[in-house]
């Protein structure tokens, strides 16, 4: 499922919702190649902490924890930026995930 974010521009992104596929393969790269430099070095971070700290061994941990939560992160740091959902089903599938309230999901929707 994929949700349409739009901000008072009218520039508009498609933001995968759910498993991260991309952070589960690459780890830290698809939030870098996004321009989100604070998750990327949050994850980058992590997972060389964890690395350290069990010899290497622990080091993909990290990257599994993020592929199920950065989408989320993602699509939150979007909505703090100023994007809304651009359309109703947009808005009921992330009220549906809990990523948004009603009261804060924007009276602009479908504009």
């Amino acid at each position: 499922m994929r949700a349409r974010l739009q901000n008072e521009a009218g520039v508009v992104k498609e933001v995968k919702i759910g498993f991260s596929w991309t952070t589960f393969f690459f780890g830290f790269f698809p939030a870098l190649f996004r321009g989100d430099l604070k998750w990327a070095a949050i994850m980058f971070i992590t997972g060389l902490l964890a690395g350290i700290f069990t010899v290497g061994f622990g080091a993909w941990i990290p990257g599994i924890i993020f592929s199920f939560i950065y989408n989320k992160i993602n699509i939150k740091d979007l909505l703090e930026k100023g994007y809304r959902p651009a359309d109703e089903q947009t808005q009921s599938e992330l009220q549906g995930r809990g990523i948004i309230t009603t009261a804060a999901s924007g009276q602009n929707v479908g504009a």
